[in-house]
This record gives structure tokens, C-alpha cells and sequence, in this order.
């Protein structure tokens, strides 16, 4: 009976993070008051649970993962605060035009978060770009964060192949694999989200002109005013050149140093030094602006804290959870069912990033309680780990419910509200990769 009452404990407890983040309420306190939730249906010492489980979920995490989110947090700022971002967007904006007003934001987000740059801080680079284009195309901005959400959460976060992104890393340290683990499958994945996921975005826009929607000016946004003259034309091939030296230096690099026998990289290895690769090709660059160079380490490193530390809240809150017994029945419940053990990896990532709010906090859980077994099942019939790595990485969809970290910036960087602009986050970020990694996982397992 214990194990029921958890159990439903743990859904009113996620009812209530959700409901919190919805309504604009900081994770870092509404997690650990969940977390309690969790504790006393559960029969827990709450002190114990708080001080105990919460705080040790939260500080392994930022143990294991601070490198990774600092460093992409500092070159993210270097990126945008010495204008390479922007260059290179604009570039791209130049190419696209105002009147495919969703692909001139999609294209420089996959771009960036596929060359390393965080989430949080393509979220900053982005918005200012895109809000000039969506008023020249006469559209709403409550629109642009879905836009964003598309291009920046989705396909380069889980599904493309070596991406340096840490939802594609975490994985490499439970199965032994790399960042271009099962590279069909990704590819397979990005097209079917990336069709239906334009699509909509195409048909939301179309939807708002027949009703007679079209901009509306953001009273808290200032722009900046750029002196293009002052560029060079070449100016956005320079923001190339840092992108390109961290995808290579994380998925080629480390295979030249093995085969010569310099030294084995492992993948946490091999982020920290693409990462720094990246910081200092940007630097070098941009070395007549050394002025600018400390203050944007500066706020990278400020900056990513607070990032860590919205996720680490959500870890937490999946670390207290993991170890009730409502847990106990939900992973015996998904460990069971029957199929593909690729489809019952792809159903608990799903549910324990829905439950952290974090898709790399989900998967982080879910295979330090779960990896163990599926590695098991999985040799036992034969089948490659780089399967259950990609799917792993896939399945992180439900973790950008209301109360995810990211989804949370963008929509304070965009001053939108949940109200007016998360469905399409929902749509694009949540829905069709979820719907996605369930398809692909159950195809997968059960014909190949």
C-alpha cells in the first residue's frame, strides 16, 4: 500500500512543480518543497531526505557536469559578446530573407547549439535577431520562442549525431560509447522531428495573419544598434571557425590521438578540451578585443551557475524520488514491459526528464538507476550499445515541461508568459520529440 500512496505521491508532487513553473515561481525553492512532498507520502525522514538526498543529488551533479556547463557557458559568451554569434546569424538571415521568417531563426540555432554554444545563452544571442525579423515580417512575437525552442532544444540537443551538447555526453560514461553513437538512427530521428515541427511553425504563422495578428513591440527590449560598415564582409566566416575547431576537436580528435597511441580521451575528457579549443580559437580571433574577452568570461561564468543550478535543482527532486517506493514500483513497472528494451529505456528517460524538468537530469537518473540492466539485456541479444545511447539521448522530449530551466530563460529573455507562448514550445520541444523517440525506439527494437 506504501508503495501506491508514493507513487502518488510523486504525481502530485510533479502536478505541483508544474503548476509553480507555469505560474513563474523560481525552481530553486519549488524543488525542494516537491522533493518534501515526495519524502513524507513516502514515510521519509524529511530532514533527512532534504539535507541528505536532495543536497547530495544536487552537488554529484554539479560535481560531474559544472565542467561542461562553465565552459559552454564562457565560450557562449565570447561567441556573442565579441559579435561572431551575431555575424554569423546575420549571415545567415541575409541568405534566408525576412519573409521565411521561421527558418532565419532555426537555422542559426541548430547552428549554434550544434557547435557547442549552451542553450541558455543561444536563447540571449537569438531573441534580439529574431525579434527584428518577426517585426519585418509582421508577426507576433509571442510566436518567436516556439521558433527558438524548435531550433536551440530539440534536434541538435538529442538527436543529431555528434553534437557536444550534454544530453549526448551524459550516455558515453554509462555505455562506453561516443558522440556519433548510432548515427542512422539520429539522422532518422532529426528528420521526423524536424518535418512536423516546421510545419507547425509555418502554420501557426499562417493562422495568426488570417486572424489579423501582427507585431507587437516589446516594451523591455532595447536594441542594439550595429555599425555594420565597421565589419568586414567576412566577418561571419570568423564565427564559423570556433564552431567547426569544438565539433572537431570532440568527435575527430580524440580517435587521431587513440590511433596514435597519444593518449585515451574519455568523452567528458574530450568535451572540456573541444570546449576550450573553442574559447581559445575565439580569443585568438578576436584578440583586438581584449577588452571585451574578461568581462565576457565574466558573465559566462556568472551566467553558468544559474543554469547549473536550475537543472541541480531538478536533479535533486529526482534524486529523492528515485529512492522511494513509488520509484521502487515505476522502475520495476518499466524494467517489465514487454518489447524492445529499447522502448522501455525510451519510456523511462521520458518520464524521469518529465519528473526532473531536465532532460539531462532525467537521462543522468534514469541510467545511473537503469543502465546497469538495459547494458545487460542488451549484450545478452546481441544488440550494439550505441543504440540505447542514442535512445537515451532521444528521450529527454518531456523534459521541457513548464518547469524546465531553459524553457524558463526564454521566455523571461523574451518577456513572454507561459500563457501566451509555451504551446509552441510544448509542440515543437516536448510533443513531437517524445512522439518521436517512442517511434523510433519501438521501430528499432522491433525490427532491427
Amino acid at each position: 500500500m506504501l508503495s501506491y500512496i508514493s507513487l502518488g505521491g510523486i504525481i502530485l508532487s510533479l502536478c505541483a512543480l508544474i503548476y509553480f513553473a507555469y505560474n513563474g515561481r523560481s525552481i530553486i525553492w519549488v524543488a525542494p518543497v516537491c522533493a518534501v512532498i515526495v519524502a513524507v507520502t513516502s514515510g521519509l525522514n524529511v530532514l533527512d531526505a532534504y539535507m541528505v538526498d536532495y543536497i547530495r543529488g544536487m552537488a554529484e551533479y554539479v560535481v560531474s557536469w559544472f565542467p561542461a556547463f562553465f565552459l559552454g557557458a564562457v565560450y557562449g559568451k565570447i561567441m556573442d559578446m565579441t559579435g561572431l554569434a551575431r555575424a554569423l546569424a546575420n549571415k545567415l538571415v541575409s541568405i534566408v530573407g525576412p519573409k521565411f521568417a521561421i527558418i532565419s531563426v532555426i537555422l542559426p540555432c541548430l547552428l549554434m547549439t550544434y557547435g557547442g554554444i549552451s542553450v541558455f545563452v543561444v536563447a540571449f544571442v537569438i531573441y534580439p535577431m529574431g525579434y527584428a525579423i518577426y517585426r519585418e515580417a509582421n508577426l507576433p512575437r509571442t510566436l518567436l520562442p516556439g521558433a527558438i525552442a524548435f531550433g536551440a532544444f530539440g534536434i541538435t540537443m538529442m538527436a543529431i549525431p555528434g553534437t557536444p551538447q550534454i544530453q549526448n555526453i551524459i550516455p558515453t560514461t554509462y555505455y562506453g560509447t561516443n558522440a556519433a553513437a548510432a548515427p542512422l538512427m539520429g539522422l532518422v530521428a532529426t528528420i521526423l522531428m524536424a518535418v512536423p515541427g516546421y510545419l507547425y511553425l509555418e502554420w501557426r504563422c499562417r493562422s495568426a495573419r488570417k486572424k489579423g495578428l501582427g507585431f507587437v513591440e516589446d516594451p523591455n527590449h532595447t536594441e542594439t544598434v550595429v555599425d555594420v560598415s565597421k565589419q568586414s564582409s567576412w566577418r561571419w566566416v570568423t564565427g564559423l571557425i570556433p564552431l567547426i575547431v569544438v565539433v572537431f576537436m570532440l568527435n575527430v580528435l580524440p580517435g587521431i590521438l587513440a590511433k596514435h597511441e597519444i593518449v585515451e580521451l574519455t568523452t567528458n575528457q574530450a568535451i572540456v578540451l573541444a570546449l576550450l579549443g573553442g574559447i581559445a580559437t575565439a580569443c585568438l580571433i578576436n584578440i583586438k578585443q581584449f577588452k571585451v574577452l574578461l568581462p565576457a568570461i565574466d558573465a559566462g561564468s556568472n551566467g553558468s551557475l544559474m543554469a547549473i543550478m536550475n537543472t541541480a535543482c531538478a536533479v535533486g527532486f529526482g534524486s529523492v524520488v528515485k529512492i522511494v517506493p513509488g520509484f521502487a514500483l515505476l522502475k520495476k513497472a518499466l524494467l517489465a514491459m514487454p518489447g524492445s528494451i529499447l522502448f522501455s529505456e525510451a519510456v523511462a528517460v521520458n518520464v524521469l526528464s518529465g519528473a526532473t524538468g531536465s532532460a539531462s537530469g532525467g537521462i543522468s537518473i534514469a541510467l545511473e538507476t537503469m543502465s546497469a540492466q538495459y547494458l545487460e539485456r542488451a549484450l545478452s541479444v546481441g544488440m550494439s550499445p550505441d543504440l540505447l545511447h542514442r535512445v537515451a539521448t532521444l528521450s529527454g522530449g518531456l523534459g521541457t515541461l513548464p518547469h524546465n530551466g531553459a524553457v524558463l530563460t526564454l521566455l523571461a529573455v523574451s518577456n513572454c508568459k507561459h500563457k501566451e507562448s509555451y504551446m509552441d514550445i510544448c509542440v515543437t520541444a516536448c510533443i513531437i520529440p517524445t512522439v518521436v523517440s517512442l517511434f523510433v525506439s519501438f521501430v528499432w527494437g522491433f525490427f532491427i
